[in-house]
């Protein structure tokens, strides 16, 4: 599935959008009811070492596909909004 730039931003978009949904709805409910920021702190910080290699991915995708800076932010801003790469993923798919 790697094989292409589009299908590298797209993988690399569902591991980044699980860690955000980890962090989210596992992470950080597990802080406020139990008390317990350790789990905020490790999904966190895989969470964000995800995200710069999306910002990467996405880079290269752009340079590679010849994208205008336009087609660039929709999934930029779709990767920070909770869903938001399992919803674009179909635009992308069909890119």
């Amino acid at each position: 599935m790697t094989n292409t730039p589009l299908n590298r931003l797209r993988l690399m978009g569902m591991i980044e959008g699980l860690s955000f949904l980890a962090l989210l709805f596992i992470a950080m409910p597990l802080k406020y009811i139990y008390g317990d920021p350790s789990w905020v702190k490790m999904v966190g910080q895989v969470h964000g070492m995800l995200w710069i290699g999306f910002c990467f991915v996405l880079w290269d995708t752009k340079s590679k596909l010849n994208w205008t800076l336009k087609q660039a932010m929709v999934p930029f801003i779709a990767a920070v909004l909770p869903f938001g790469p399992f919803l674009i993923d179909r635009k992308l798919r069909d890119f």
